[in-house]
Formats: structure tokens, sequence, C-alpha cells
């Protein structure tokens, strides 16, 4: 994987660059939408391809791993091959998944014992055993093994929590060092970042990563309950130690508002079920707020769900009929809403490149967070 740095914000620092793997190129800042058992949901691979235009998108390493299981993903060559995605990939390394299971799942040096929330089967991840069934997988950017505390963690449990993901993460590349891709094309291991709000840990932890020399680097632990200007700060307290040749990705963040001011503080991909469990739910963002499809206002509303918007259902579906939809228990309501999300946020993302490389990305991105702040 090679990363070159295009342009940076004369006025803040928000980058653009390209991201390129053994499946493709990436123009970042880009957002990736989740598809956590690899399948991105309610969203078929041609419109994740031809209308949102996705350029990369997650799988998850815990997911997988329990079902369909990694015997069948390497019978397939591949989640590439299995799911029908042929760009770019990244695998979460479940560390988060296996950390929200509190009370069925035992922590120790050695790695992480749990149950499986399917049928309750005993479980060992360790930091090998995450890179082992990432090289099975296959995607093309995959994740050390943390530990991700909550937002609300005391400074000792945060400190101790930051040390241990440090000693898996030289277990991980250790693993990493001695084994190889089994399809074909290059991986790529990037390292975490945690230490919870605490600035002091957060800038160890930083500089930590930062001395491993790995081909990029994220930003974890963020947007787990901490107040997102505690959450702002210590993207901006780590992007000043993370280098600024390699891509920094922010995991699981968040909000379109959320993306600009992460895009301005030097992050530089992103990932978030929001656009997708949000739309299902019946909200969706536009460049001119956030809409309740559910709400009586648009009962007889016959406009495009949004004039020149990201997506072709968009301009194809009106307000009226996606609130009928919704209202009726479709499932092609959770469809549609799906994609218009997604696309929408790729388009953001996409405009925020623009304007960095037009060079006035400061003087935009207030005006856009303004309107993606309104409730229509």
């Amino acid at each position: 994987m090679t990363f070159e740095l295009q342009y940076t914000d004369p006025g803040s620092n928000a980058r653009a660059g390209l991201l390129t793997t053994g499946h493709g190129r990436i123009q970042t800042p880009i957002f990736m939408p989740v598809g956590t058992l690899g399948a991105v949901k309610g969203v078929h691979q041609t419109e994740l391809k031809e209308d949102i235009k996705a350029q990369i998108i997650l799988g998850n390493t815990y997911h997988l791993y329990l079902r369909p299981g990694l015997e069948v993903i390497e019978k397939a060559g591949g989640l590439h091959k299995f799911n029908g995605f042929d760009r770019p990939m990244l695998t979460d390394s479940g560390g988060f998944q296996v950390f929200s299971l509190a009370g069925i799942r035992k922590l120790k040096e050695e790695g992480v014992e749990f149950r499986s929330h399917i049928d309750g089967s005993k479980h060992l991840f360790t930091p090998e055993k995450v890179i082992d069934i990432q090289r099975t997988i296959g995607a093309d950017i995959i994740m050390a093994f943390d530990e991700c505390p909550p937002g609300n963690s005391d400074y000792g449990y945060a400190k101790k929590s930051m040390e241990l993901t440090h000693r898996w993460l030289d277990r991980c590349i250790g693993r990493f060092n001695e084994t190889e891709p089994k399809y074909g094309y290059d991986q790529s291991l990037f390292p975490i970042v945690q230490g919870c709000v605490y600035p002091d840990l957060r800038q160890r932890s930083a500089e930590y990563i930062a001395s491993r020399n790995a081909d990029g680097n994220a930003i974890g632990g963020l947007a787990v309950g901490e107040p997102v200007e505690k959450m702002y700060e210590m993207i901006e307290l780590v992007n000043t130690i993370l280098p600024k040749d390699k891509p920094r990705y922010l995991m699981g963040v968040g909000t379109p508002v959320n993306l600009l001011e992460s895009i301005e503080r030097g992050v530089d991909m992103f990932d978030c079920v929001m656009p997708t469990r949000n739309g299902r739910n019946g909200m969706l963002f536009t460049k001119e707020g956030i809409i309740n499809m559910k709400n009586k206002k648009w009962e007889t509303d016959f406009s495009p769900i949004e004039a020149d918007g990201a997506s072709v259902v968009d301009t194809l579906y009106s307000k009226a009929y996606l609130r009928h939809l919704f209202h009726a228990k479709e499932l092609l309501a959770m469809q549609i809403a799906s994609v218009h999300n997604l696309a929408f946020y790729l388009r953001l993302a996409g405009e925020a490149r623009k304007h960095i490389i037009e060079g006035d990305f400061s003087a935009w991105k207030p005006l856009m967070v303004k309107k993606l702040s309104t409730r229509l």
C-alpha cells in the first residue's frame, strides 16, 4: 500500500491524498460503508459501486469468523471473491465487538476469551489469532487487536488498557511479519491509538504507534460516550503526532458534522454504521439538513427526496412515496434510505476533498456544518 499526500488546506489541517492498494485506488478523505458480515445492510454490490460509488468497504473479523467461518471464506478465495466486491476492503480486528460482550468475555494478557452471541460457544482471540483470521479473510487493510475502553473510563483503567493494547500491537506486528498474505496481493496492518479522553495517555499512545512505522494509523476509542468536544480535542492532539505521510483512520465516527470537523483536524478515513442504521429508521441526511421521513409533513410532498442528490434514488422517488413505504413497513423504504445516506456521505467526503484542493475548505466547512445541523 502507498499513500500520497496531494494537498493540504491552507487554513486548517485538512488533507487530500491518494491511497493505493492491491484492489485499487482510494481518494481521501473517504467514508467507508460498513459491511460487517461481508454485506452492507440492504445494499447490493452494484449499488455500492455504481450509485453510491464506494471506493472501499469494511468487514468485521469477529462476525465473519463466527459466520460463515474461515473455512468457507478461504475456500471462496477470500472475502473479495466471496462477496463479489472487487475494490479495496478493510477489516476491523473485532476488538470493539468482543469488548462490547461484557459479561460473556474474560480479558487476560494472552487475549480475550468470549462466548459467541450466536450459539454460546467458547472462543479465544489473541493478537496472533486475529492476524491469522484477517490473513484468511483477505482484506487489503487489517487492524491490530486492541482493547476499546468505554468513554467514561477512569484514568487507571484507561492507562492499563492502553498499555495492554501496545503489548498486543507488538505481538500483532510480530505475527504479521512472520506470515504471508494468502491470495496474491499485499495487506497492510494499521495500529490503533487508544488512551480514552486523557491527553497524556493519547500522546503516549500516538507516539508509540507512530514509532512502529506502519503503512497507516488508526484512532480508536472515540465516539464511545465521551463529550464531542473531548473527541475533537483528542483527534487534534493525536494528529500533531501521527506521521503526516501516512493515512489516518478515525474508527466508528460519525455524523456528517463529525466528518467535517475531523477532516479539518487532519483525518483521512472514516467508517460508521450511522448512514444505514439511521436510514433504516427513517432518518435521512441531506445537504440542507436532516429529514425524519416518517413525519406527517412529507405525506403529500411529491418533490424528489433530494433535488440534485448524490444517488439515483434521490430523484427517482418522492418524499411522499418514501414516507408511505416506511409507514407500510416495506423493505424498499430501508433500502432507498440506506442508499441515499451512503451516497450522501460519499459525496460529502468528495466535496470536502474538492474544496481542500481548491484551497477554500476553511470557508466552505462552517457553512456546511450549519446546514447539516438543521432539522427540516
